[in-house]
């Protein structure tokens, strides 16, 4: 996870965001979380990123400006990539 910073869109009534926001707890994986539902201004920034208001939304960045983020939606789908780009089991 060290090349990558980590972004969250998360709602509350979500429960694929409540399993990634376990997940992310239990394997101690620093990452900034935008709640929509406290954020409403954020999801615009969610669509101009992914295309999609669907969350949960992943947002990996390089430190590098010149690279486009890596972008991911959904959890349980994405759980393979996910582990392999922070590096955990």
């Amino acid at each position: 996870m060290k090349n990558y910073r980590l972004e969250v869109y998360t709602r509350p009534t979500c429960s694929d965001c409540q399993d990634l926001k376990e997940f992310l707890h239990s394997h101690h994986i620093h990452h900034k979380e935008y709640d929509l539902a406290k954020q409403p201004a954020k999801e615009k920034e969610l669509i101009k990123i992914t295309g999609s208001r669907v969350v949960p939304a992943l947002v990996f960045s390089r430190s590098s400006l010149l690279r486009k983020p890596k972008s991911l939606i959904g959890f349980e789908r994405n759980k393979d990539e996910i582990k392999k780009l922070l590096k955990v089991d």
